[in-house]
């Protein structure tokens, strides 16, 4: 593609132009979309491709780099759009953090049905890591907001606290289950083996991060955390 110069009298670079022209196509397509769909199919849309918008965004440049007329320009529409549908970028990033540990959920939930103990927590590890490569983008936009949370002036530390709550409780259920119907034997409490399961999953992300491109490492990881949980539950097969 031959770029075009930039035009004396504006100031604007031929990437930049180029950039604007993609945005300027972009929107053109999405209008032509979305002509032909109800409110609440054209809402489901815009929210899906503000959602694809921003994790691009996030990975490329980081959260804090992220804007929100950024996110409405690449998704296809105007610059406003976005700030009127989150209001704030702490909006945008408990929308985010929200539909991907949702989606997250619905996957859990689904691989470890009728399962307790050691089963649903290997299940959960695969699943984990079945989700690190099937959307690696998605991860690493939820876990870099997830980090970026610990900072005191963080907008989304609730939201993200309230999952990892709920992961915690999960597990805890699961080996709480295991134990009374005499499936696992534990030497310390539920929580602290469900704690000790949340812990070893976000380092595992952490150095997932860091190391892209090792998935190999990363699988390996998984698999000594399901050998320590057998461990930790008095499961020798």
């Amino acid at each position: 593609m031959v770029r075009q110069p930039p035009a004396a009298h504006s100031g604007v670079s031929g990437g930049d132009h180029e950039g604007k022209l993609q945005c300027s196509v972009r929107r053109g397509r999405v209008v032509a979309e979305t002509q032909r769909m109800s409110q609440s199919e054209r809402t489901d849309l815009s929210d899906q491709r503000m959602l694809d918008a921003a994790v691009e965004l996030i990975i490329e440049r980081g959260p804090d780099k992220t804007t929100l007329k950024d996110v409405g320009e690449l998704a296809g529409y105007s610059r406003g759009l976005a700030g009127y549908r989150f209001g704030s970028k702490a909006g945008l990033f408990e929308f985010i953090v929200r539909s991907i540990g949702e989606y997250w959920l619905r996957e859990l939930t689904r691989v470890t049905a009728n399962r307790n103990g050691i089963d649903a927590i290997c299940a959960a590890t695969d699943e984990h890591l079945r989700f690190c490569r099937d959307a690696p983008d998605r991860v690493r936009a939820f876990y870099l907001l997830w980090f970026e949370s610990v900072s005191p002036s963080s907008g989304i530390k609730q939201v993200v606290a309230s999952i990892h709550d709920r992961r915690r409780r999960d597990v805890a259920q699961w080996i709480r289950l295991a134990v009374t119907a005499g499936d696992a034997q534990i030497q310390v409490s539920e929580d602290a083996i469900a704690g000790q399961f949340g812990a070893s999953i976000v380092g595992i992300v952490y150095h997932w991060l860091q190391h892209l491109d090792d998935l190999d490492e990363v699988a390996a990881l998984h698999e000594s955390l399901k050998q320590t949980m057998r461990l930790a539950l008095g499961v020798v097969n």
